[in-house]
């Protein structure tokens, strides 16, 4: 892995985690020991010069495939709502890092002035630039388009160095860990063996972008303490990097 960027000395990372990571044990909703462990961890890498920015599902409040599976709801407005839940769990997260007072920005791909900033490629920049944490929301503001989808884009937009990609699991495994015990992980994999293989790191449409422009994709354990850290400062953990 690259460490950093050229004609700069600090490395620009995008995390990407799910929203039902928010919710701990339960189903629905935000556990806030788990908000604040996941803040904790972010700020650890803001206090080692590291610029994050971030992007959260919205699967532990609505899914759009969810909702309109029951033919009542349309695609399109399933998919909207699960943007403004990803706008309802990026303002929590904002709080939990302003909370430990770490300088943060949520900019949304739908235009909700009255509670966060829209999102303008320049306007986030700058706020990168100043040692912000940018927290990327509502997706890409567009229907049949998944947060991966939406990480990827931003990422590549910011020039991050890499994605993040936090999960409950210490990698990608060829099948599920938690029901396989002959479960194999894989340190290192190509954007076409996770495509052709249908290993499902991100989503295809997430690989392929992130394929095109070259962008690392690492996954990892967000529930080991330090972990993030260790991996982006130190390259050292338990993670699996998709790249080519």
């Amino acid at each position: 892995m690259q460490n950093l960027r050229q004609n700069t000395r600090k490395n620009r990372i995008l995390v990407k985690f799910s929203g039902e990571a928010l919710s701990g044990k339960n189903i629905f909703g935000i556990e806030i020991d788990i908000l604040r462990y996941i803040a904790e961890e972010i700020k650890l890498l803001v206090d080692n010069d590291i610029e994050v920015c971030i992007v959260i599902g919205g699967g532990n409040i609505i899914r759009g495939v969810s909702a309109a599976e029951g033919g009542i709801i349309r695609r399109t407005s399933g998919d909207y709502m699960g943007m403004l839940a990803t706008v309802i769990n990026a303002v929590a997260m904002q709080e939990a890092l302003e909370h430990f007072g770490v300088d943060v920005r949520v900019q949304s791909a739908i235009e909700i002035q009255e509670i966060c900033e829209t999102y303008i490629y320049r306007r986030a920049i700058r706020h990168i630039q100043k040692g912000r944490v940018v927290i990327f929301a509502a997706g890409t503001g567009n229907p049949f388009f998944t947060t991966d989808t939406a990480a990827t884009l931003r990422a590549i937009e910011i020039n991050a160095d890499v994605i993040l990609k936090a999960t409950k699991v210490d990698g990608v495994y060829n099948k599920d860990p938690n029901k396989f015990d002959d479960a194999i992980r894989l340190d290192k994999l190509s954007y076409d063996q996770a495509l052709k293989d249908n290993i499902k790191v991100m989503d295809d449409t997430a690989i392929a972008l992130a394929k095109d422009n070259n962008l690392p994709i690492i996954v990892c354990n967000m529930f080991k303490p330090r972990n993030l850290l260790d991996i982006i400062k130190y390259q050292k953990g338990v993670y699996s990097i998709v790249k080519n």
